[in-house]
């Protein structure tokens, strides 16, 4: 009697699941207003129709569904939206699958392509991370050699605008503002501009981040996706075609000099973690950045991790990559010492000012590094 019941059960229930479902709504198919129709004139009278649509197109998930104007205004119950892989995360799935790769190899495969599950699921065992890199994305015949376009062709029906925003932010390690993104882009300041940045935004392709001390209106945009900052910094540049070029550019320093950058990305996708690390979970806090121009009577200073706490302090994250333990010296110590006075004497706060270090590596105890507040190396960002 039981299996009946539940038998007699499931039929009264009708689960509809449309998948990528952006990609039924060509123009002429006129399938949202079909779909306002059936759910407004029948579905929605009933209390037996369950209808789960998804889509690897958010801007037109957002746009056509979550904030739809016309028949399907208001109509969601539950919105589920799916984040990439945290270092954690991609761990297990590396256990899992027996990869074989340490948390140095791990870190380095984030910072090559994130933390998607579908890039994760191309590894192969049996071959180093450097011949997986190869072969994905400088192999012709790899996984992953036609990405990029096939990615922004997917999610955007006209990528160019969108790729020529992320193409001009991807040459500028800061950010831009919207003026000076518009400047250098050479695009119009309108509505549509700003429809674009918030789709890249909700796609995850960048982040908007407010200068602290300045009006919203002096927003910074940065981008943040690792595979698109890869692939500017090294498979856009391999005209000549090799397919070992990842192998060959290891060491390099422009190998080094995308490791520095692409770690502070990862660092800004688990600030969870760090916050964790410092114990200050629980504390109420915002996380933004800093950036002072050069002008002829001072010099330009950067900070891309700030964390303003509701306790009368504020963190200044070091972000530092390197193969072996971490050492500073004493250049780099009078650096961090001038940051923390320019961002002192621009913002005018009366807040404690910490100076937080967070290392890839272990760190090397001298007279220097007594100046941090608290060291986090890589081990806590693979923390839940």
């Amino acid at each position: 009697m039981r299996s009946v019941k539940f038998i007699r059960y499931v039929h009264r229930k009708r689960n509809g699941f449309i998948d990528e479902l952006p990609w039924l709504d060509t123009q002429r198919s006129g399938f949202v207003p079909a779909l306002e129709n059936f759910w407004n004139g029948w579905a929605s009278a009933r209390k037996d129709v369950v209808l789960i649509v998804c889509g690897s197109a958010t801007s037109w998930i957002i746009k056509k569904i979550l904030k739809n104007k016309g028949g399907l205004h208001n109509r969601v119950n539950t919105k589920i939206h799916l984040q990439p892989f945290t270092l954690h995360e991609c761990e297990q799935y590396a256990i899992h699958r027996k990869l074989g790769m340490n948390r140095r190899q791990l870190m380095e495969c984030y910072m090559v392509m994130g933390g998607i599950p579908f890039y994760w699921s191309k590894l192969e065992r049996g071959l180093s991370l450097s011949q997986n890199i190869d072969n994905l994305f400088f192999n012709p015949d790899g996984g992953l050699y036609d990405e990029f376009d096939e990615l922004y062709a997917s999610l955007f029906k006209n990528p160019d605008p969108y790729i020529t925003i992320v193409q001009t932010l991807g040459h500028k390690r800061i950010g831009m503002t919207r003026e000076e993104l518009i400047s250098e882009a050479h695009l119009q300041d309108n509505g549509r501009l700003s429809e674009m940045l918030q789709d890249l935004e909700a796609c995850g392709f960048i982040r908007k981040y407010n200068n602290l001390g300045l009006k919203s209106k002096f927003a910074v945009f940065q981008l943040i996706d690792s595979y698109t900052l890869f692939y500017y910094r090294f498979i856009q540049q391999n005209s000549g075609g090799d397919e070992c070029f990842w192998s060959r550019q290891t060491g390099s320093p422009l190998y080094y000099n995308w490791c520095g950058l692409a770690f502070e990305r990862v660092c800004l996708l688990h600030v969870t973690q760090i916050k964790k690390a410092l114990s200050i979970f629980g504390t109420i806090s915002r996380v933004c950045s800093w950036y002072q121009p050069a002008t002829f009577e001072r010099k330009g200073a950067q900070i891309d991790l700030l964390i303003d706490r509701n306790d009368g302090i504020i963190d200044i994250c070091e972000m530092k990559y390197t193969k072996q333990p971490y050492e500073m010296t004493s250049e780099e110590e009078q650096k961090v010492q001038n940051r923390r006075n320019s961002f002192r004497i621009a913002t005018g706060t009366d807040k404690s000012i910490h100076l937080i270090l967070i290392s890839a590596n272990e760190v090397k105890q001298n007279s220097y590094s007594v100046e941090f507040q608290d060291i986090i190396t890589a081990d806590a960002l693979f923390e839940k």
